[in-house]
């Protein structure tokens, strides 16, 4: 059964910064793509950043060069560092998992991150 735990959202003020952590279990973790998404009221949920098996990493570009996503495989943990937030951050922030094609398949059940003018 797969499991993934956020946690590390909150309420900043704008220009602050977060570090949201997920911890996964249920899947192999090292050869799953593990990503960040987040949802704002009224939107479509968006993938933020998101760090394939191989290495590779993805951000959106609303985000690049301010939000820093990393994964520990010994730990099943993945990171997602974010500086100089805005108001236009704030959403619920999900974590998600791959399943073996690669396709995001399961989500955890997110963490709120509020930036405040």
């Amino acid at each position: 059964q797969v499991q993934l735990v956020e946690s590390g959202g909150g309420l900043v003020q704008a220009g602050g910064s977060l570090r949201l952590s997920c911890a996964a279990s249920g899947r192999t973790f090292s050869s799953s793509n593990v990503g960040w998404f987040r949802q704002a009221p009224g939107k479509e949920r968006e993938l933020v950043a998101g760090t394939f098996w191989s290495g590779r990493i993805t951000y959106a570009d609303s985000v690049k060069g301010r939000f820093t996503i990393s994964r520990d495989n010994a730990k099943n943990t993945v990171y997602l560092q974010m500086n100089s937030l805005k108001p236009e951050d704030t959403a619920v922030y999900y974590c998600g998992i791959s399943d073996s094609t690669g396709k995001y398949d399961f989500w955890g059940q997110g963490t709120q991150v509020t930036v405040s003018s």
